[in-house]
């Protein structure tokens, strides 16, 4: 993953690295793969673990050493971010400042983009409008997005920035408040103006960074949801018709033909998104719960701050190499990843499978345009760089294809509407060992009616809330086996109960 905070870059993974990966090997979902930047520090690298300034310049030289003639090009670099800061207006209020990373973002994209034409915008509302009348037979579901656009860079930016406050401040505010929760009461309560500096500090740094990755993601991405799930406004479908024409550029295939397939894609997701109502604040909520869980062992940068000689710069840096800044992970954090993984393995699994369903038959390079979208993500696409700079997750391609297996042999068994009724409820959904055996939770399903189950289940639980909330029989404290007022005739609750629990009267 990137080595900075928010660091959407292109992905420089290593081929070997990532085929151990996929075969369950390396790189599983044993933990957050460095998230935030916390980690190793290469000599000329960032220098992002600072407590409240993550993302500062990096301290470049020779190895052990320190190269003094780079602080005035550190600073400088922190003077410029701070001026942005102050032409970006407020925002930083929060963890992140988010006015700074909309304004580097579309200042970074400015020299890069145009404006659209009237045929582009024309075509991607003809290929949308071509998509969903295909997908119609493919899904229950019905079309999901309301209006149809056509999107700079520059206006995924602006249109995506809700979604992106609502994934990253969860986890920046964590990084950036549990080193303070760890210091002392007394060392907090004296150091309560330099900790708000501190903190302003940070969202200008977090900022920074969301900035420049997302300017960095913007000339990259496709669709409105090629990040996973809708990062726009509610049921508007977007595609980039600039992005696209550069993908089109290395594909044997007409344009044309591939705008119509990323169409269909871009609709599936909406149609997924917006008849599934508790889709994405489940998706978000898997971040939050992750975010929760992050801590600072304290005690750890004490053992190291001890070790360090103030007078020789090459331990300084060698301690902030130890990844001493880096958050514990915890058991609750690797369960939220691994739910994260598994619902965005379900999502992609479903749009991929409805998608050939759909078009398979209608376009004639649709195999070869989903396997190369299948390559594009093991590469690192914009979902992976995404989660894997938020919250260190790296999505692994063996979950993506085992969804879309689910998924194909879902639909063969019971049908388009018994595939799709799974979503009805979170607890329908396969977990992440049904995706180490697609076969053996589809044979499970095979003679199960998911509604069936989920009306049985809502049944039961009705029934249990309404046993809690039954008052007990009035009786006296004289003779507590007596019942009193009207029906005192009746028999009393505890026989009724033993009469229902054993099938006849107790002794």
């Amino acid at each position: 993953m990137s080595d900075v905070p928010f660091g959407f870059g292109p992905s420089d993974r290593d081929p070997d690295r990532d085929r151990k990966r996929d075969e369950g090997g390396e790189g599983g979902n044993e933990g957050p793969k460095d998230p935030f930047g916390f980690g190793n520090l290469p000599g000329g690298g960032q220098f992002p673990g600072i407590p409240g300034m993550p993302g500062m310049p990096g301290m470049p030289g020779g190895p052990g050493g320190f190269d003094v003639g780079q602080l005035g090009q550190m600073l400088s670099q922190l003077g410029q971010m701070l001026s942005s800061a102050s032409q970006a207006g407020g925002g930083g209020g929060g963890p992140v400042n988010y006015d700074l990373a909309a304004q580097m973002a579309t200042q970074q994209l400015a020299q890069k983009t145009s404006s659209l034409t009237d045929a582009q915008r024309t075509a991607v509302a003809d290929a949308l409008k071509l998509a969903e009348l295909w997908l119609d037979p493919a899904t229950e579901f019905p079309a999901g997005a309301a209006e149809s656009v056509a999107w700079t860079p520059t206006d995924w930016v602006k249109a995506s920035m809700p979604t992106w406050k609502r994934l990253c401040d969860p986890v920046a505010q964590r990084v950036s408040g549990a080193w303070v929760e760890g210091l002392p009461e007394e060392i907090r309560d004296a150091a309560g103006p330099m900790l708000a500096m501190i903190g302003q500090m940070g969202g200008l740094a977090f900022g920074s960074q969301l900035g420049s990755g997302l300017g960095q993601l913007a000339a990259e991405v496709l669709t409105g949801t090629e990040v996973g799930f809708p990062v726009g406004p509610e049921r508007t479908a977007a595609l980039l018709p600039e992005a696209i024409e550069k993908f089109t550029e290395g594909l044997d295939r007409p344009a044309s033909e591939v705008m119509i397939f990323l169409a269909a894609r871009e609709a599936a997701h909406h149609r997924l998104f917006a008849h599934v109502p508790w889709l994405r604040e489940r998706l978000l909520g898997a971040v939050e719960d992750y975010a929760r869980g992050i801590t600072v062992d304290t005690s750890r940068i004490e053992d190291m701050a001890r070790q360090i000689d103030p007078s020789n710069p090459a331990s300084i840096q060698e301690a902030m190499q130890s990844g001493m800044f880096e958050p514990q992970t915890t058991p609750e954090q690797k369960a939220a990843l691994a739910r994260l993984e598994t619902l965005l393995a379900l999502i992609e699994g479903w749009v991929d499978t409805v998608v050939a369903e759909g078009v398979g038959e209608r376009l004639p390079g649709a195999g070869a345009l989903r396997e190369t979208l299948r390559r594009r993500r093991a590469s690192g696409g914009p979902a992976e760089q995404a989660f894997a700079s938020i919250v260190g997750l790296e999505l692994r391609p063996r979950k993506l294809r085992a969804a879309a297996e689910l998924w194909k042999l879902l639909g063969e068994e019971r049908g388009i509407e018994g595939r799709d009724a799974v979503w009805a409820h979170p607890d329908l959904m396969p977990d992440t060992d049904d995706l180490d055996d697609p076969a053996g939770f589809v044979h499970r399903r095979e003679s199960a009616d998911p509604i069936a189950e989920l009306e049985k289940q809502f049944a039961a639980e009705a029934a249990e809330a309404a046993a809690q909330e039954k008052p007990e029989e009035p009786g006296t404290d004289d003779e507590p086996g007596a019942a009193s007022g009207p029906g005192a005739g009746d028999e009393s609750t505890e026989e009724r109960n033993g009469e229902d629990e054993g099938g006849s009267p107790r002794a």
